[in-house]
């Protein structure tokens, strides 16, 4: 398995992890505050310049409003529409 950042699965990761932050509707200015790190972390992890641990995608899920769950399987449709985009 390929740890990488520079995979296409993970881009689909950062981009949905933004999405969600914005449905929250919040900046990365406050969840950076929220999670007490730097904006930049934020900005950098949305994209796609950091890898993320499933912990850090917890905290991010729960300053979402939403469940690790939730993010997995979310992202999980997000992929598999994208693969099936990619075919057509």
């Amino acid at each position: 398995m390929k740890k990488t950042i520079h995979q296409p699965e993970h881009l689909v990761l950062a981009e949905y992890l933004r999405d969600l932050r914005l449905k929250a509707n919040l900046t990365q200015v406050e969840v950076a505050a929220r999670l007490d790190v730097g904006q930049s972390r934020v900005s950098e992890l949305e994209r796609g310049l950091r890898r993320l641990d499933l912990m850090e995608i917890s905290e991010l899920a729960a300053t979402y409003g939403t469940t690790l769950l939730d993010v997995v399987v979310g992202y999980e449709a997000r992929l598999k529409r994208k693969r099936t985009d990619s075919k057509r």
